[in-house]
């Protein structure tokens, strides 16, 4: 399987050399929004994906952010079937021209990913997939994950690691440690080039391969994942605290503007 993951990289890089006009693809993002929140808390009536951030839903940014990015062509969503009615909605509020679908999510990320993937556009050419709860991602982050798969076939918005790992053993004590200038923490989007996404996804489903994310599909095949530094900013809803931190990047974010129009 590695000898024919790498022969088709290799083909399919030729065919990614010009990569400078990052618009000449058709490409779709799957956002998955379907899960029920659980680590929100049993206070909360929302699921996180449509809990406010400084008032927008947390699903309504993300869908924004590919909305907006110019080299998305159409956006699929991946929702709880009682949450599907909302969208309809969000596109009239919103003007969410390019969100085509809505479709139901299965009993795992994985199967609610792989639904979503078979609801898009035949003309796909690369597929986005994304977190629903990861609402900060920005366009000008999914346009350097696209540049990067656009030459390799595959590409995954990451972050560094910022802290010192340890490996610990069986008895709880420290068993190595890592360096960490070799350590990511994996974001989404994750993007992949159609074909491969299609193969990784179908041999995992036929294998009954369970990944926790979507590059270890294509990792379970031999493909590599370009890894694309898209800073500290990217930031996952989990937990109720992430809400506090998300909003002073929200914050942040617009004092970084006005300081920039000010200069101008």
């Amino acid at each position: 399987m590695n000898g024919f993951a790498g022969k088709l990289s290799d083909i399919l890089n030729a065919f990614s050399a010009d990569h400078d006009s990052i618009y000449r693809h058709y490409n779709t993002a799957v956002i998955v929004a379907a899960g029920n929140g659980a680590r929100m808390g049993k206070n909360n009536d929302l699921t996180k994906q449509m809990t406010p951030l400084d008032g927008i839903p947390v699903v309504v940014r993300a869908i924004e952010a590919f909305e907006k990015c110019k080299a998305i062509n159409e956006i699929v969503v991946v929702a709880r079937a009682d949450e599907i009615p909302l969208y309809d909605g969000f596109r009239d509020v919103y003007g969410f021209h390019k969100l085509v679908r809505v479709v139901c999510g299965g009993p795992t990320r994985q199967k609610s990913v792989l639904a979503g993937f078979e609801a898009i556009s035949d003309r796909t050419e690369y597929v986005a997939i994304h977190d629903g709860a990861r609402c900060l991602v920005t366009p000008a982050m999914i346009e350097a994950v696209l540049r990067q798969a656009y030459i390799y076939g595959s590409a995954t918005a990451a972050e560094r690691s910022k802290d010192t790992v340890k490996k610990g053993d069986h008895s709880g004590f420290i068993g190595e440690t890592i360096d960490r200038s070799y350590l990511w923490h994996a974001q989404t989007p994750q993007i992949f080039r159609t074909e491969i996404y299609r193969a990784a996804a179908y041999i995992a489903r036929e294998n009954e391969f369970e990944a926790t994310d979507d590059c270890m599909l294509a990792e379970n095949i031999g493909f590599r994942i370009k890894l694309v530094d898209c800073g500290y900013e990217n930031l996952k809803i989990t937990t109720p605290d992430d809400f506090y931190l998300a909003s002073a990047i929200l914050r942040m974010r617009k004092d970084r503007e006005a300081a920039a129009g000010s200069i101008s």
